[in-house]
């Protein structure tokens, strides 16, 4: 069950990817689906791995923004994966912020959709 939820989610968040240029224009360019599930894929990892130790490592920065610079992490681990996907192309940093952002709320929509029963 755990398996399918997982492999649920994974689909929807590249199909959340496969939408953020429609919305954001020219700032996030994505050339298909397969690129999409790649960075998906990519960005569960890194969330998995390096975001946790960003978190912790900017502690201090989080209690003075009162937890907005998470924003900038998520959109530095979305950014580090543009880069690393051939067809996924983010402009610049606060694009990826902004992207992150959307990325977050259909994310969350998502989640409150499959829900692990």
């Amino acid at each position: 069950m755990r398996r399918r939820t997982f492999v649920i989610r994974w689909l929807a968040n590249a199909i959340v990817l496969f939408v953020i240029p429609y919305i954001m224009g020219p700032a996030v360019r994505i050339t298909g689906l397969i690129p999409a599930l790649i960075a998906a894929f990519l960005l569960g990892i890194v969330n998995a791995l390096i975001r946790p130790v960003l978190v912790i490592l900017a502690l201090p920065i989080q209690l003075l923004t009162l937890g907005l610079f998470t924003f900038v992490i998520n959109g530095f681990m979305l950014w580090i994966v543009s880069r690393m996907v051939h067809g996924f192309y983010i402009s610049g940093f606060w694009s990826a912020v902004l992207a992150s952002i959307l990325l977050s709320i259909g994310s969350s929509i998502i989640s409150w959709v499959v829900q692990d029963r």
